[in-house]
């Protein structure tokens, strides 16, 4: 895979208009440069990769906007060396951002097709992350608390197992709704039990596929 002149123009021109959709977090920024978009597209798909679109990856799934990744990314209010939780790996791009912040990532995916790409792929970009197979549903209390969770598809409600694993203080990113779009929430864990709440507009994510029976 290359990543020549041309691409960085074109992700120098994402990161203009980015900063126009008022994206104005400098690390984040900093963060999706170094990440090669076009890496993790077909190449069919190349020429558009610093579009701010959305596409289809395989298994029902999308690679989200470049502003979705960059708006959830910056709404975990974190600093290096933070612990961070991603619900959804899907083709490994916002993970790929999370690495470049210089979190420390787990990660899980409950699609195989996409799990046994993104492996191999974050890997050959000198990314480390600790990546799972399975339902994200309920978290990944093994590795917890974490300092943010992300949760990178439309879930239906707030799953509480994802909230009792933050640290206090910690936030989590969840888009939530069931229809065509959904409201972006953060939750800051402010006590044993309480938690504070934000709401942050309206995005478009495929919805989480989840089989709530299974352990974490």
């Amino acid at each position: 895979m290359r990543d020549d002149y041309k691409h960085k123009g074109l992700r120098r021109q994402m990161l203009k208009e980015l900063r126009e959709m008022g994206i104005e977090n400098e690390p984040v920024l900093a963060a999706m440069d170094r990440v090669p978009r076009h890496f993790f597209l077909a190449s069919a798909f190349e020429q558009f990769a610093y579009q701010n679109t959305a596409f289809q990856i395989g298994a029902g799934q999308t690679i989200s906007k470049p502003h979705t990744v960059a708006r959830q990314t910056e709404l975990l209010e974190l600093e290096p060396g933070a612990k961070v939780l991603e619900i959804g790996t899907g083709s490994g791009y916002q993970c790929a951002v999370l690495c470049a912040m210089g979190y420390k990532v787990y990660s899980i995916e409950r699609q195989r097709l996409l799990f046994d790409k993104a492996g191999p792929l974050l890997k050959s970009m000198g990314f480390k992350p600790d990546l799972f197979y399975g339902d994200g549903y309920k978290g990944k209390a093994v590795f917890g608390p974490y300092d943010g969770i992300i949760v990178t598809c439309g879930a239906p409600e707030i799953p509480e197992a994802l909230l009792l694993q933050l640290v206090i203080g910690g936030r989590l990113v969840i888009p939530v709704g069931e229809g065509d779009t959904q409201r972006m929430f953060t939750f800051e864990r402010t006590g044993e039990k309480e938690f504070s709440r934000q709401e942050h507009g309206e995005f478009a994510f495929v919805p989480m596929l989840a089989s709530r029976a299974q352990d974490a």
